[in-house]
Order: C-alpha cells, then sequence, then structure tokens
C-alpha cells in the first residue's frame, strides 16, 4: 500500500464483536470504516472504496451473500468472510459468489487481523511475469499495473483469481496441483483446499474464458490440477 495504511470495511451487526474486532484492525495498522446492516455497507463501498471488506453473512437487513453479489458487480474489492455456519458447502457457496476468504464464527480476531493481511499481500505485485502476452495477445498480463486483459478487454480479477493465474502464467504449460496452487497464493493450507481452489478456477474462467465450458486460457489436468493452455509471446 505504499506507506498508506489501508482501509478495511467492517461489516458485522453484533456491535460488542464489532467494535472487538475494529480494534484489533486498527491496531494492525488498518483504518476501518464499520457498518451494522447491509444497506449501511453498501452505501460505504460505494463511497468510501475501502481496500477490503470483511462481512458477516447474517445480517438483519441483506442476505450476505446479497451483499458480496453486489460488492462483486462493482468492482474486485477483497473480500473475507464471516459465517455463522462451518459446513463445507456454505463455505464453498461463498467462495463461489467471488469472496477472497472466510474465518468461520467464534474465531480469534488475530487470526482474522492475519487472513486480512493475507488477502492484502496476495493483491501485491506477482513475481516472473513482467509484462507479457500469452497465445498471441489473447492473454496480457500486466504485474506493474496488476492489469488482466483478455481478448483486447481488460477484466477485473480478485486477488485470489489474480494470483492463480498469475501462478500458472510464471512457467506456462507447467501443472500446478491445487495444493501448490493454495500455497503460493495464500501462504498456508486448510481444510478443503481443494474445493476452495475449484471454485476460484470456476469464478476465474467466467472472466477470462470465451466460454467457461470448454476453456482455452486455464486448462484442468485430470489427477494433477490446472495448467495455463496458452504459451508465452515472443
Amino acid at each position: 500500500m505504499s506507506g498508506v495504511a489501508a482501509t478495511v470495511l467492517l461489516v458485522e451487526d453484533e456491535r460488542k464483536l464489532r467494535e472487538l474486532v475494529r480494534s484489533y484492525l486498527e491496531r494492525a495498522g488498518f483504518t476501518v470504516l464499520s457498518a451494522g446492516s447491509g444497506a449501511e455497507a453498501l452505501a460505504l463501498a460505494g463511497s468510501a472504496g475501502p481496500d477490503l471488506v470483511v462481512l458477516d453473512l447474517g445480517l438483519p437487513d441483506v442476505p450476505g451473500e446479497s451483499v458480496v453479489r453486489e460488492l462483486r458487480a462493482g468492482g474486485s474489492v477483497p473480500v473475507v468472510m464471516l459465517p455463522g455456519r462451518a459446513g463445507e458447502e456454505d463455505r464453498i457457496a461463498g467462495l463461489e459468489l467471488g469472496a477472497d476468504d472466510y474465518v468461520t464464527k467464534p474465531f480469534s480476531p488475530r487470526e482474522l487481523v492475519l487472513r486480512v493481511q493475507a488477502v492484502l499481500r496476495r493483491g501485491g505485485p506477482a513475481a516472473g511475469v513482467g509484462v507479457c502476452g500469452y497465445g498471441g495477445g489473447v492473454l496480457v498480463i500486466d504485474e506493474p499495473r496488476r492489469e488482466v486483459v483478455v481478448r483486447g478487454r481488460r477484466v477485473e480479477l480478485t486477488p485470489t483469481e489474480w494470483g492463480i493465474l498469475v501462478a500458472l502464467a510464471t512457467v506456462p504449460g507447467r501443472v500446478y496441483s491445487r495444493y501448490e496452487l493454495i500455497n503460493r497464493v495464500r501462504g498456508y493450507e486448510f481444510e478443503g483446499y481443494e474445493r476452495t481452489v475449484d471454485s476460484h478456477v470456476k469464478n476465474l474462467r467466467r472472466k477470462v474464458e470465451a466460454d467457461p465450458g470448454s476453456p482455452r486460457v486455464v486448462l484442468t489436468v485430470l489427477g494433477g490440477g490446472y495448467r495455463l493452455g496458452l504459451a508465452r509471446d515472443e
């Protein structure tokens, strides 16, 4: 963030928990905006342009899932969910909406701070890509600007989607296992990482493929993982 404190929008309807998490985030050096409802959160997101949103899914007015959809429709701000249910299906459903990470309640505020820091780091510069085209200009990755252009159109990726694409593009054609990808992108492993990677790849394909059902950019290797299907331009 170039020395400027990142702004986190904290959305939690339980006041005591909201104040506790806010204090931990502020001690970690973040500027914190807080909201107790989905409507308030969307208004603040539109006016303040936070660098990341921490979102409780159990809001009193608007389902948290609807808030994620609205945030994704308006851009690529990273989202860390706070689901109240620990079931894998609930977590995967949230990730497929475009959330970058989750911390299931009850949680440690210190762990949440670490997750927030990790997600923001994913949006930083990649290594070994620079500015490069793939597939005769089908895909262009501009690392310094953190931009991706597909068939002449700029696409907005979440930090996790960006990290996966850059990892695959670092060595085009190399097969990356799901375990490798989640550790390269997140820096740690956690329960359900295989399905988590699949969810993010599904979202990535919606943005970079002409036909997500018949992908040419991000290919699945049965029993192996994923690889970039385009060669690097000379």
